[in-house]
């Protein structure tokens, strides 16, 4: 994350967590906000995510079979020439 990216926010904690965070700080080598970071984003993964604004985009190729050889039409369209 660049520090472009970051906002500045304050959290109170207990004094039992504030100990806690800074002994666990120093015992792996990062930062109090690392872990405080990597805490909210623990927590963030088990929320759903939310709905898109847009579909996703499709298209239709027209082939009924293309799906099922799309992995030969990439290795295809990907496969050196002589000219190479």
């Amino acid at each position: 994350m660049a520090n472009s990216d970051r906002v500045k926010t304050s959290v109170y904690l207990s004094r039992e967590q504030q100990e806690r965070l800074k002994a666990a700080a120093r015992l792996l080598g990062q930062s109090e906000a690392e872990l405080i970071r990597e805490g909210i984003d623990l927590i963030l993964l088990r929320l759903p995510l939310p709905p898109r604004s847009r579909p996703m985009p499709s298209f239709s190729s027209g082939d009924p079979s293309f799906a099922e050889r799309s992995d030969d039409l990439l290795a295809d369209a990907y496969r050196p020439t002589e000219s190479d």
